[in-house]
């Protein structure tokens, strides 16, 4: 059966679980009610879904129409404000700390069980060949366009890769990786609750992207981070979706997520979901790097 919303809470915190969970427990996980808590309960349990605290074989099948599958890297660009450390290499391929800044990310991939990994990549591609040392599960998209259009060029490149799938910009410097979670009961964009932000920025009704904008302020203002997940039927809408706004006057300038958030935005609802300064952040300029790891501040 299709998962309520409050069901799939549940099972999901089920499902993170090491140990049994009581009704106190998933009331404090989940913020609902112990009213409700124990009607959903019921519910799952009369369906075959949990028992004695535990989510069963059935309630993990039951999950797995949400779960995420594969994961794309928007990684074709130059990264010219991250210049000169990219005249010679891929700005996620640049090391913080002595870590290459997409390792983070793949990483965090694979501890939520997201194994199927693909890279768009266009600007010194050959370079990305050294992760297969590390990561011989990659897949690498080709962008022979990177230098011709805006991001939507690698999006338009792994188009057909985005049902149950994260997107991520490559050059985000994540710190949290449990912000990258297995299982979504909607599309939604990873975003930082902000009183105001000179930043591409959602506005928010009811946890709803409803609108993308550079800049903000006021309550509903949330800012965008990189990562965002498509559901099945959004990744398949995008695969259509993506051709035309690229195939439409100016739509090469477009950026990606313009498609879903703006430009069709009528075949989308797109949810965000928060997460905080401290658990990533885009190294946008050379002199930020330097603030983040001193051993470029020579």
């Amino acid at each position: 059966m299709e998962l309520t919303r409050k069901q799939f809470d549940i099972l999901v915190k089920l499902a993170e679980a090491k140990a049994p969970l009581s009704q106190r427990d998933l009331e404090k996980s989940t913020g609902h009610s112990l009213g409700t808590i124990n009607r959903i309960v019921k519910e799952l349990g009369e369906a075959g879904y949990i028992g004695d605290g535990q989510i069963t074989n059935a309630g993990l099948t039951a999950l797995e129409p949400y779960r995420a599958k594969r994961a794309v890297f928007i990684a074709a660009g130059f990264g010219s404000r991250l210049a000169p450390i990219t005249f010679n290499t891929p700005k996620p391929l640049v090391r913080v700390h002595g870590v290459r800044i997409i390792d983070r990310l793949i990483d965090s991939c694979l501890e939520a069980g997201i194994n199927e990994i693909y890279i768009v990549r266009g600007y010194l591609a050959e370079q990305f060949d050294q992760l297969l040392y590390k990561y011989p599960m990659i897949k690498f998209l080709e962008n022979p366009l990177f230098n011709e259009a805006n991001n939507i060029g690698s999006a338009l490149v792994a188009r057909y890769m985005l049902s149950n799938a994260y997107v991520f910009e490559a050059d985000l410097l994540i710190s949290n990786p449990k912000i990258i979670t297995k299982y979504h009961y909607t599309s939604d964009f990873l975003a930082i609750k902000k009183e105001r932000s000179d930043d591409w920025c959602f506005r928010v009704r009811d946890g709803v992207i409803v609108e993308e904008k550079v800049g903000g302020e006021g309550g509903d203002i949330w800012q965008m981070v990189g990562i965002s997940y498509w559901n099945e039927v959004d990744g398949h809408k995008l695969s259509q979706d993506i051709a035309d706004v690229y195939g439409s006057p100016g739509g090469k300038e477009r950026y990606w997520e313009q498609v879903p958030l703006v430009y069709r935005k009528e075949h989308y609802e797109v949810r965000v979901k928060e997460c905080f300064d401290e658990d990533i952040v885009e190294i946008d300029t050379f002199k930020e790097l330097k603030t983040i790891d001193r051993t470029y501040d020579v």
